[in-house]
């Protein structure tokens, strides 16, 4: 069920699907490459490790942004670092816990666009945000169907 909220200067949004995937498999499979290809929006041009985690470039419509992944046990967490890119501020956990011979996978993502209006703006990039983590938790299920 989607889901919005107001996090101080930046907006949270939510979103939750049953993955017909185990956690080890998800495990294996997720990379930052998937997550932002999956995503739809960003395609990754160049990808190294850092002390921060895998710092990614990415690029898409136009503009290029900068994200650090981190693995956090059975979540992936990431952020646009930098001032390049759509937002301001950027960060998404996406987590999946077993259940039903396969797995809940949630994504939870806080976006700021930094811009005079930010009650208004803000709400505006959540919800372009949402879209994309439908994408890709769509994404992802259909590729364990």
């Amino acid at each position: 069920m989607p889901e919005e909220s107001d996090c101080g200067s930046m907006r949270e949004v939510e979103r939750t699907r049953f993955v017909a995937a185990t956690p080890a498999e998800l495990a294996r499979s997720l990379s930052p490459a998937t997550v932002l290809d999956h995503e739809g929006t960003f395609s990754v041009v160049e990808s190294e490790e850092s002390d921060a985690g895998q710092r990614v470039t990415a690029r898409g419509g136009g503009v290029e942004a900068v994200f650090v992944f981190e693995e956090r046990g059975d979540a992936l967490y990431y952020r646009q670092i930098g001032e390049q890119g759509p937002f301001e501020s950027m960060e998404t956990t996406l987590t999946y816990q077993s259940k039903d011979h396969g797995s809940e996978v949630a994504v939870r993502s806080a976006v700021g666009l930094g811009l005079p209006l930010s009650s208004l703006t803000d709400r505006i990039a959540a919800w372009k945000r949402g879209g994309e983590l439908d994408r890709l938790l769509d994404r992802l299920a259909d590729e364990y169907r």
